[in-house]
């Protein structure tokens, strides 16, 4: 096994200060690959419930034995997110097969059941990693991003010492591992106005569109009025998903609390000025156990990461965040292929 990285020590260039600026021009202008575009080949798998997850894989030179990456992508992301691209690039060109699955409803079109996604669903995660472990014949490492990134977290935690049958490590980038803080930061100021709105833009006519499907399913005109992601978890995330309420979804969503129970390793990666995860809740290492490592720079914003000169790339985080999965590989792989 190849030394892991002892941390990513990222420092935002001097043209781009801030935790906003850091996450918001990232994933509008800066490039994301060295290489070609990313091109997917989509697969659609039909779970338990009767619904799909579509998976998008990279297309790349068939090699059945090499490693898989898996991401998991964040609040109404998708394989075109910034990251998954920045991340498809990588896995490229370390000759792994990648694959991006989407959380229901995020793969541009309407799930089939009465259900969406959600922070803490690391039910839905382990189903589609046993998926994977099916199809794929080498090993598997995942990340993932934001909400991604709290669901895996939630998997290896309730998993325990069976993850390793699965996966051989995880990570999580700029996840909102206290739920609660985690709301509490977008729901006020400046994250209300420009955040908020944004994710409000897209979840509700999208739940609106569930709806139409199961009438009565939940208050359609309260919806409409949601003001903030509270309300809007409180209207439809948390009722729809086994939850009595926000509070009750935030607390038993929350990765931070049972971090120690992780039994593979685990890379839990925070920018401290993140405007959607406060620093003053991100956790030290005496809260986590021996198998979770903890790279909180000091910069990074949320999801950004920016390297390199106007308008800059965000391939820095995904090659530290890939390399430090590599180490966990047999022998710490790179095929190069």
């Amino acid at each position: 096994m190849k030394k892991a990285p002892s941390a990513m020590n990222y420092v935002a260039p001097p043209w781009l200060p801030g935790g906003n600026a850091q996450a918001i021009c990232p994933a509008l202008y800066s490039r994301r690959v060295f290489g070609p575009h990313p091109e997917y080949r989509r697969e659609r798998w039909s779970t338990p419930d009767r619904d799909f997850v579509d998976v998008d894989w990279l297309v790349t030179p068939a090699l059945a034995e090499r490693p898989l990456l898996v991401l998991f992508h964040g609040l109404e992301g998708s394989s075109r997110s910034h990251y998954a691209e920045a991340f498809a690039d990588y896995a490229r060109a370390q000759g792994y097969a990648y694959a991006v699955p989407h959380f229901r409803g995020c793969s541009g079109e309407l799930n089939l059941a009465p259900r969406a996604y959600h922070s803490g669903d690391y039910e839905e995660i382990g189903w589609i990693l046993d998926q994977f472990r099916k199809r794929h014949q080498g090993p598997i490492i995942a990340a993932g991003v934001s909400l991604g990134g709290n669901a895996l977290l939630r998997w290896a935690e309730e998993a325990g010492d069976t993850a390793g049958q699965t996966a051989q490590a995880v990570a999580a980038v700029c996840s909102p591992i206290d739920l609660a803080a985690g709301g509490y930061a977008i729901g006020r100021g400046f994250n209300r106005w420009v955040y908020t709105r944004m994710f409000l833009n897209t979840m509700v006519p999208k739940a609106l569109q569930k709806l139409d499907q199961f009438p009565g399913l939940f208050d359609g005109d309260a919806l409409r009025a949601a003001k903030d992601l509270y309300e809007f978890d409180n209207l439809f995330t948390a009722p729809l998903h086994g939850f009595s309420s926000t509070e009750d979804y935030w607390a038993r969503g929350s990765a931070k609390p049972h971090l120690p129970r992780i039994r593979i390793p685990a890379l839990v990666v925070n920018a401290r000025n993140d405007p959607f995860v406060p620093a003053w809740s991100l956790p030290s290492q005496a809260d986590v156990g021996d198998c979770v490592t903890l790279w909180q720079p000091a910069h990074g914003g949320h999801v950004g990461f920016p390297h390199g000169n106007v308008p800059g790339h965000v391939r820095t985080m995904p090659e530290a965040v890939g390399n430090w999965l590599a180490s966990a590989l047999p022998g710490g792989e790179r095929v190069h292929g």
